[in-house]
């Protein structure tokens, strides 16, 4: 039988990134002890007041269907977020609502490139961006991300990387997996690369209030760049809650009518029950940032600190999010085989860096998202394995 060509440019660029996690999960429920450091999901459970409004919804027949753009309240809400935040008239037209960033970069991208078109991005990347990239037909550009730079995109990198086919800078800080925050001054150096050559950027920004020093800037908070930037983000980090699948995409008022008609075929309207718990989420004052910030900053120094005496390893603590990433390639080994030996020898499951890119692939990518305890015996057997490695006869990197 035939198949559409999507089919094809996604082979490979789904769940197959995380197989290291699902054969972890798949020992666990066999009955194996693992510790699992691998996806972002947080240990911190949502707000009750947020878990309260969604039954109270729900109770109250909140359960119908919505419409394309969003329900009124979350429209509200968000275009009250992101003119406090950049002072500048926002409204619901500049507004959609989606379940989930996923669901909200899928649609951006098909809305603003296709067969042929280039999307710059910064490498090492998160997980599932040359999926929605290749869904469109689009092609991937691969910006590096130096360690030596601190994994900060530089404008003359980017700059290198354009070509005459160039459309949108796909652009992520605070960055999944580096943990970097990029400053007003790099965005707006950025920013004016993507001027002279006419591109959009997409600014995926989940990770917004998870800082752990410093503030967060936005190109979209940019008077000169807010014309061509489309912000995407969600609840599932800000307010610990991933399962509920509450995005949105925010942008100029004409992106999103062209972007509309995308979305109502793709899914008419997410749930009103979980748009009211957004809402209230967005309009009300809840610590749960907070204290997943304090947590997470804490879990990286405990990291740092207990591999930094471990042989042919090297930390790269993050200044913000979810993860930490250690390189490992002074081992012998790929981030790929260092991963799956560690899982097999020790029971630790930890991301490879080659889910993330070329830039990554001599990487593991740690979560923070585990009780101190776990995170401190994770680390001492991390330490004990590559000490085992580095005991036992020279090995050859692989690729």
């Amino acid at each position: 039988m035939r198949y559409a060509l999507i089919t094809e440019r996604l082979a490979g660029l789904g769940s197959d990134r995380w197989a290291l996690h699902i054969a972890a999960r798949q020992r666990e429920a066999a009955g194996e002890t693992i510790i699992e450091l691998t996806i972002g999901e947080p240990d911190i459970a949502p707000d009750p007041a947020l878990l309260s409004e969604c039954t109270r919804a729900i109770s109250a027949g909140r359960t119908r269907y919505s419409n394309g753009r969003g329900e009124p309240a979350l429209l509200a809400a968000l275009a009250d977020k992101y003119a406090g935040r950049t002072g500048r008239a926002i409204t619901p037209k500049n507004v959609l609502c989606f379940p989930g960033t996923q669901t909200a970069l899928f649609a951006v991208m098909l809305s603003l490139v296709g067969a042929d078109d280039e999307v710059l991005v910064g490498d090492p990347l998160y997980a599932t961006y040359e999926g929605v990239i290749r869904a469109s037909g689009a092609r991937k550009v691969a910006v590096p991300l130096r360690a030596e730079h601190g994994f900060h995109m530089q404008a003359k990198d980017l700059e290198a990387a354009i070509t005459p086919n160039s459309r949108v800078l796909l652009l992520n800080s605070p960055h999944n997996p580096t943990g970097a925050v990029l400053s007003a001054n790099e965005i707006a150096a950025l920013g004016a690369v993507c001027a002279r050559h006419d591109l959009w950027i997409v600014s995926d920004e989940v990770y917004e209030m998870l800082i752990f020093g410093g503030d967060f800037a936005s190109p979209f908070d940019n008077p000169h760049l807010a014309d061509r930037t489309i912000v995407v983000s969600s609840i599932s980090k800000s307010h610990a809650a991933p399962g509920y699948r509450s995005g949105w995409a925010i942008g100029p008022e004409e992106f999103c009518r062209r972007v509309l008609p995308v979305s109502e075929t793709m899914l008419f309207g997410n749930q009103p029950f979980i748009a009211d718990m957004t809402a209230y989420a967005l309009t009300h004052s809840f610590d749960t940032a907070a204290r997943m910030r304090n947590a997470y900053a804490r879990r990286a120094r405990l990291i740092a600190d207990a591999l930094s005496g471990a042989p042919c390893l090297r930390t790269l603590p993050p200044e913000a999010g979810m993860f930490s990433l250690v390189d490992v390639s002074a081992t012998g080994l790929s981030g790929d085989d260092f991963a799956w030996a560690l899982l097999d020898n020790t029971r630790v499951a930890v991301m490879p860096g080659a889910s993330f890119g070329d830039q990554a692939q001599g990487f593991i990518r740690l979560s923070l998202t585990v009780p101190d305890d776990h995170i401190a015996e994770a680390c001492r057997r991390i330490a004990e394995f590559a000490k085992n490695l580095t005991d036992a006869e020279p090995r050859t990197a692989r690729a």
